[in-house]
Formats: structure tokens, C-alpha cells, sequence
């Protein structure tokens, strides 16, 4: 499903601040010593690392103006609607079910906030 209304360089801006949220909040999380996750990026890419071998991977698909997340739970896409990226099955904030998973995965509570 497109987002016909979110220009291209809008999608962009959107997409890439939202991994740069991302990678943020796992670097708080290791200056915190809350969880060590490694971060990996290359481009519209991030990869996220737990220390169990475990990892999540977003990445950005432009020609579709999504954002897909992949976990050990699944696969999700999510596209921009109201102010946030819900996802095109079921609604659910990306930073919500990006939450869960990794807290899932991490195996303590863990929380995404897109700022």
C-alpha cells in the first residue's frame, strides 16, 4: 500500500530520522549500561544486534514508502499515516511493536520512542 499524500523527499526525511531515533535510543541504552546492542548501518539499513545472537533488522523501501521491520517474530510493514508508522495489517505503531519485539528478544522490557 503506497502513501500517495508523503512526497519522496518527505518519505526520506521521515524514514531516515526514524533510524537515526532508533540507533539513538540503543546508544543511550549502552552509555546506560541498560543492554548491549550493536548497531549496524548501511544506508536505509539498521541492524540490531542482542547479545543472545538474536537480531532486528529495519530497513527502508522507498519505491513503496514503507519502513519493514523483520524479528525473530516476523516480518511487519509500516507506512505513514497521521503523524506515525502503523502498520498496513493490523495498525500498530512501529515503535510499539519494535518494543515489543525487542524487549522479547532482549529478554527485559525495552522501549522505542520515535522523538
Amino acid at each position: 500500500m503506497t502513501t500517495p499524500e508523503l512526497s519522496d523527499a518527505d518519505y526520506q526525511r521521515l524514514a531516515f530520522a526514524t533510524l537515526s531515533a532508533v540507533e539513538k535510543q540503543c546508544d543511550a541504552w549502552l552509555d546506560q549500561d541498560v543492554i548491549d546492542v550493536d548497531t549496524h548501518r548501511s544506508g536505509g539499513l539498521l541492524e540490531l544486534a542482542f547479545p543472545n545472537g538474536s537480531k532486528i533488522i529495519l530497513n527502508t523501501q522507498p519505491p513503496l514508502k514503507e519502513l519493514w521491520l523483520a524479528t525473530r517474530g516476523g516480518g511487519f510493514h509500516f507506512h505513514w499515516v497521521g503523524g506515525q508508522w502503523v502498520d498496513t495489517r493490523d495498525g500498530q505503531n512501529l515503535m510499539d511493536c519494535l518494543s515489543h519485539h525487542a524487549s522479547q528478544q532482549a529478554g527485559l522490557a525495552l522501549r522505542f520512542d520515535l522523538v
